[in-house]
């Protein structure tokens, strides 16, 4: 009998991964699926060229992922057409993608000698004979695994920041986009010809575990929030450090004072950009009373303007992973099963291997399209009383990756109240594509952060120095002292530290 292979859905043929249009089942590419023995390999071939990379220094590796990043500019429309061929996104969305993802390279190039740099830090009195330095020291091989929904920015923000710290990186990109993968790994190969510093692994979800047990210094992880908890389980049997961004349940509060107009806009686009398939989506909205049957009623005709397919002028693609399809759903089926409505769409909305736009109100918050991660082109939207409910309701779930209020008066207030790594005011989704600022969550949304100042020092060593300058006037290391010393030590103590007034 002849196999039946459901688009998009990768599959293993004589040890290659092969990886499929979730729209049109084409072939996007075919890659050696890599043993343990080939990972290990790998790292050690990275850290021979690690040392090559570290060696030259911040100003040679800027020159170097500023060569790769005219690169990559040079070729953004190929890289989204790659994407649109094999995960199925529309082009114009995977040039917003890759456009963001160049930006990173750019920024964490020009900022690594500021941010890593060693410098000299202040001492203090009581060390006053010694001078205080720090520095940053790369790690050697970093490994990042990566997501399928965002093949290109996610990666990249740590592929690029780990890259700029000084060390070599192995990449396992998603089995459901490997050929975009290899074509960040084989573009960087492009620029930079003289050593393997930027290799790729394919394979499934043995290939990662094999990865976080080779013995990388480091291993970032961006996917859902069960698959963090096993990488963080392997990664402890050698004590290798983590860096995981899992999944979200995004909520965006709409207060009293805000533009409906921006709001309902932001809404839409935050839930339906990528199919919903973004950790960072809006998947819930809650509108205070005043402002909500306005709110509602823009939304929906907004997203009811939103075209789905496979063509250039699509705004929603596929569903890239087949299995999310379930998901979404079971999703619809019981928020309306405990009563809620859909204003827009509903069940008849999944129709495979798409799933139109649905806006879910009435539901209640227990429900598994309220609790859970959908990842899918769908909003619940709910009336609430004040700001004050709205809040409580947005932090009651386990996750708190980003968020977004519309509003004026408090809306910097409400931010800063949410349980959340990120908020964007009057907007959405714009702080992944904020180069300065760091990017990560709390709670189920993992730990650590990409991008800005601290995702550069997620990639580094902290490396304490301190030298002495000057003999000890009091000294107080050494077997030496004499009890004369030592009651001068305590006089000094009292007189710097003993006062309770600042």
């Amino acid at each position: 009998m002849t196999a039946v292979h459901t688009p998009g859905a990768p599959r293993i043929e004589d040890g290659e991964l092969v990886s499929t249009n979730p729209a049109t089942g084409a072939e996007a590419g075919r890659f050696p699926v890599a043993s343990a023995e080939d990972i290990g390999r790998a790292v050690e071939r990275g850290r021979e060229a690690g040392l090559w990379w570290a060696g030259l220094g911040f100003a040679g590796r800027k020159e170097r992922l500023l060569r790769w990043r005219a690169l990559l500019a040079q070729q953004i429309t190929e890289l989204a057409e790659l994407s649109n061929r094999e995960g199925g996104k529309p082009v114009a969305e995977a040039i917003v993608e890759a456009t963001s993802g160049i930006e990173h390279v750019d920024w964490a190039a020009r900022n690594a000698r500021r941010v890593l740099g060693p410098r000299g830090v202040r001492s203090r009195l009581v060390l006053a004979e010694f001078s205080a330095h720090l520095e940053y020291q790369p790690y050697g091989v970093v490994g990042v695994i990566g997501p399928w929904n965002y093949p290109v920015l996610t990666p990249l923000g740590s592929i690029a920041y780990a890259l700029a710290a000084g060390n070599a990186v192995i990449f396992k990109p998603s089995e459901y986009t490997p050929a975009v993968g290899q074509w960040l790994a084989d573009s960087f190969a492009r620029a930079v010809p003289e050593h393997p510093v930027f290799q790729v692994v394919h394979g499934l979800g043995d290939v990662g575990a094999a990865l976080c047990r080779s013995g990388v210094g480091k291993l970032a992880f961006t996917g859902s929030t069960a698959t963090a908890k096993k990488v963080m389980a392997a990664c402890a049997e050698t004590l290798t450090p983590v860096l995981l961004e899992a999944g979200g349940k995004d909520a965006m509060i709409v207060d009293a004072d805000a533009d409906l107009d921006a709001a309902a806009d932001a809404a839409v686009w935050g839930g339906m950009t990528n199919a919903g398939q973004t950790c960072i989506g809006i998947e819930r909205v809650y509108a205070v009373a005043p402002v909500y049957d306005t709110l509602l009623a823009k939304v929906v005709e907004r997203a009811g303007r939103l075209t789905v397919g496979a063509g250039d002028g699509a705004d929603i693609g596929p569903i890239t992973m087949p299995s999310q399809i379930d998901v979404i759903r079971r999703h619809i089926d019981d928020a309306i099963a405990r009563g809620g409505r859909a204003v827009l769409g509903g069940p008849e909305a999944v129709q495979p291997p798409y799933v139109r736009p649905t806006i879910l109100v009435d539901v209640p918050e227990d429900a598994a399209a309220v609790r859970e991660e959908t990842f899918g082109p769908t909003l619940t939207i709910r009336r609430v009383q004040d700001a004050d409910e709205a809040v409580s309701l947005a932090n009651a779930v386990p996750y708190g990756l980003g968020s977004s209020v519309f509003g004026r008066r408090r809306a910097i207030a409400i931010a800063r109240r949410l349980r959340t790594g990120m908020s964007a005011i009057n907007s959405t989704l714009t702080f992944v594509g904020m180069s300065t600022l760091p990017f990560g969550g709390v709670g189920d949304s993992g730990f650590g952060r990409i991008h800005g100042d601290d995702g550069l020092r997620e990639f580094g060593r902290a490396k304490a120095i301190t030298k002495r300058r000057g003999p000890s006037l009091l000294p107080a290391m050494t077997f030496d002292r004499t009890p004369e010393q030592v009651a001068r030590i305590v006089k000094l103590v009292k007189l710097l530290y003993g006062r309770r007034t600042p």
